[in-house]
């Protein structure tokens, strides 16, 4: 259960990863949003072990 919902807020973070890079936002915007994604992902596949 909680493995789907940290899916889901990867991708949320990777859509607003997305916009800010789109909208020209500072740089360090853009790659927290896709860290925070990515162990968003790794503690999703943690959880599913």
């Amino acid at each position: 259960m909680y493995s789907l919902l940290l899916m889901a807020l990867a991708g949320l973070l990777i859509g607003g990863c997305y916009t800010f890079y789109q909208q020209k936002a500072a740089r360090w915007i853009p790659i927290c949003f896709a860290v925070l994604a990515a162990m968003s992902l790794v503690a999703a596949y943690m959880l599913t072990l």
